[in-house]
């Protein structure tokens, strides 16, 4: 389990951590009503964090996940950057699935 899906305020995003590929990662996990999406926590721009600290992440009014360091915004159904330096680049996406009202990755 990666975390409880009511943990995640809706429309909100939250960082966890996980094993993917074998390997620790940073994930940003975006909860959609009874749905979720999960992300390295990667800039595919400098490959900097996306969070301006630790688990807070910035987003436009529009609702687009927006870089803190150089103000690339994302998209959350599939991690497209629509503005900024990384324009037509996207998320790296991690498949993940609610269970049991749990955020687990698939």
């Amino acid at each position: 389990m990666l975390i409880a899906l009511s943990a995640i305020p809706d429309a909100g995003f939250i960082e966890t951590e996980a094993l993917v590929d074998g390997v620790a990662e940073s994930l940003i996990v975006h909860r959609d009503g009874d749905t979720a999406r999960a992300w390295l926590n990667i800039c595919p721009h400098a490959g900097r964090r996306l969070d301006w600290a630790p688990g807070q992440f910035l987003k436009s009014k529009d609702g687009l996940l927006v870089c803190a360091a150089h103000g690339a915004s994302f998209e959350t159904a599939a991690g497209l950057c629509v503005a900024g330096p990384c324009r037509g680049q996207s998320l790296r996406a991690v498949t993940v699935e609610v269970r049991d009202g749990n955020v687990v990755l698939a």
